[in-house]
């Protein structure tokens, strides 16, 4: 009888691993600077327009760029060091950030959204690089513990540098949030400089054409590894289908300003507001891998128990009229989304091979930014062009992500249908 490996400890896993370690390090100091950033920009948007529209077109301009560079991202990604593509990516960034400095007045916001796209295209190449690399610095079974590590780090980060972001913001201005952000880049660049990654297998040399020059027959072949398994698309679906109620981001921004503003500032509601989100979705992970383990089938499960604990708690939240009580609803329904997030990760790290990771990741994020996109603009549009409240948006958004929450459920149903069907043949 085989003997079933022991999860792996958190600290355990950062302690003796010194790449993912300094991977991690600088996941810790980038996206604390990112939540500086992001608070302030929605901070300088509400102060010059007052729009909700004008908020959920920065989300638009922050996702749109992985629709269009993902699949040359992957292609990247599979082809060249994973680990210089993101040194590089770090390096831009933080030049990137620090234009938004001369950003003064309204007629100017046209420069938001420019360097918006540009920083988040750069992302576009850091983030499948990353989640690709990772299980080539980590052993299988310390997968589970690694992704969760990650999304709890985001999580805390947000919930830090949203609270810290936003005071920041609230007490000296905008320009402290953009300069330190800029400076967290540049040391996630020295710390990934530390990292070594192991040599990857050369890939099967191919008469240079066109196509191949582009990305566009690689593109193909990951796209056709994808169809021939079914599997591996339903996973690749799960944050996609989560990005689809991703307006509540925008929204979040609205309610820290207009239903529950706290002190003077919207930056301050909206900072709060903001942890709320980031406390719930670091518990996720936790609870998820204590309670449902680290089996295949039980992550499955946790994916479509994900979204609908997301739905509920969010239709809760639309109708809480206690500042203290929607923060718990709030923080309840995002451990939803970082339960779905860290589960579908691992599932396709286990099941893509390594020379495909690039591209199908960027394939996901791809779909996710495009999904999340699409819902920030139509939240927008809801709140400026048909006048809707904040409150009816967010209960509609809660009963938005009940959906993919039972058509997972269909699909598992039908794996198993199809898994009796093959034993039936045997």
């Amino acid at each position: 009888m085989p003997v079933k490996e022991a999860s792996t400890g958190y600290i355990d896993l950062l302690r003796r691993n010194r790449d993912f370690r300094n991977i991690w390090l600088g996941q810790v100091v980038s996206q604390m600077g990112d939540w500086f950033d992001t608070i302030a920009l929605y901070t300088i948007v509400l102060n010059l327009t007052g729009s909700g529209r004008a908020v959920g077109l920065v989300l638009v301009a922050r996702f749109l760029p992985s629709v269009v560079m993902g699949p040359v991202s992957g292609v990247v990604a599979d082809r060249f060091s994973r680990r210089s593509i993101m040194i590089m990516s770090d390096i831009v960034r933080a030049a990137v950030v620090l234009g938004f400095l001369l950003v003064r007045s309204a007629d100017q916001l046209w420069l938001v959204y420019v360097l918006t796209v540009i920083q988040l295209i750069f992302s576009t190449f850091f983030e499948p690089a990353r989640t690709a690399a990772i299980p080539s610095i980590v052993s299988p079974r310390d997968l589970v513990a690694a992704n969760a590590i990650s999304s709890v780090t985001w999580s805390s980060m947000l919930t830090l540098g949203a609270a810290i972001g936003g005071l920041i913001t609230g007490w000296v201005g905008t320009d402290a949030a953009f300069i330190m952000d800029s400076l967290t880049y540049l040391l996630s660049a020295a710390l990934i400089m530390r990292v070594r990654f192991p040599r990857r297998e050369p890939q099967e040399k191919k008469r240079l054409t066109l196509m191949s020059a582009t990305g566009l027959t690689q593109t193909i072949e990951g796209m056709s590894y994808v169809k021939k398994r079914p599997r591996v698309f339903a996973y690749l679906m799960v944050k996609p289908a989560w990005g689809l109620g991703g307006g509540i981001l925008a929204l979040l921004a609205v309610f820290g300003e207009k239903v529950f503003p706290v002190g003077r500032s919207a930056a301050t509601g909206i900072g709060v507001l903001y942890a709320a989100r980031g406390i719930g979705t670091a518990i996720g992970p936790f609870v998820a891998r204590r309670i449902s383990g680290e089996t295949r089938t039980r992550m499955q499960a946790a994916i479509g128990i994900s979204f609908i604990i997301s739905g509920i708690f969010y239709i809760t939240f639309a109708g809480a009229t206690n500042f203290i009580f929607a923060i718990i609803m709030l923080a309840i329904a995002h451990t939803g989304g970082s339960i779905l997030w860290v589960y579908s990760t691992v599932l396709l790290q286990q099941s893509v091979e390594d020379n495909f990771r690039g591209r199908v990741f960027a394939a996901e994020l791809a779909l996710l930014t495009l999904t999340m996109a699409a819902s920030n603009y139509l939240t927008g549009e809801l709140l400026d062009r048909y006048h809707l409240s904040p409150r009816a948006v967010a209960f509609g958004i809660g009963v938005f992500f009940l959906l993919p929450g039972l058509a997972w459920f269909i699909t598992m149903r039908w794996w198993k249908g199809r898994n009796k069907e093959v034993i039936s043949h045997e």
